[in-house]
């Protein structure tokens, strides 16, 4: 049978049976996208927990190293301490940062199943103009 000998009603649940496979697909991408985005952000948490673990130890051990070492040079006491610090510090810092843009909504978002579904809607909207 010709799609121009289909009825109406035939027309129409071909066109609901094709919106609603379309509808599942794109949910299964949103759920595969939003696990694949959940990692991410488990990743990112690791890595905010490894630098304040990182920021701990450096600052227990080297501290007392580093200001040992730099008083022995000849450097004063107060100064070697504020130096070690300032360094230990900036290296925190970088990895904070790190993980706390890694955790950003828009990177956790399901950019790709948005792309895809306003794709589908115009095409959709497209098939139904011309007709």
């Amino acid at each position: 049978m010709d799609d121009r000998d289909k009825s109406t009603g035939g027309l129409l649940s071909d066109a609901l049976s094709h919106i609603s496979s379309l509808v599942r697909n794109e949910v299964d991408l949103a759920r595969a996208e939003v696990s694949e985005n959940a990692t991410k952000a488990a990743v990112a948490i690791g890595m905010l927990v490894g630098a304040v673990v990182v920021a701990l130890a450096a600052l227990n051990v080297l501290t007392a190293a580093l200001v040992a070492a730099l008083t022995n040079a000849g450097l004063d006491a107060g100064w070697a301490a504020l130096i070690v610090g300032v360094v230990l510090a900036a290296i925190a810092f970088f990895m904070m940062t790190k993980g706390t843009n890694d955790l950003k909504a828009t990177s956790l978002a399901p950019t790709r199943t948005a792309k895809n579904v306003k794709r589908d809607a115009e095409a959709i909207k497209e098939t139904y103009n011309e007709q």
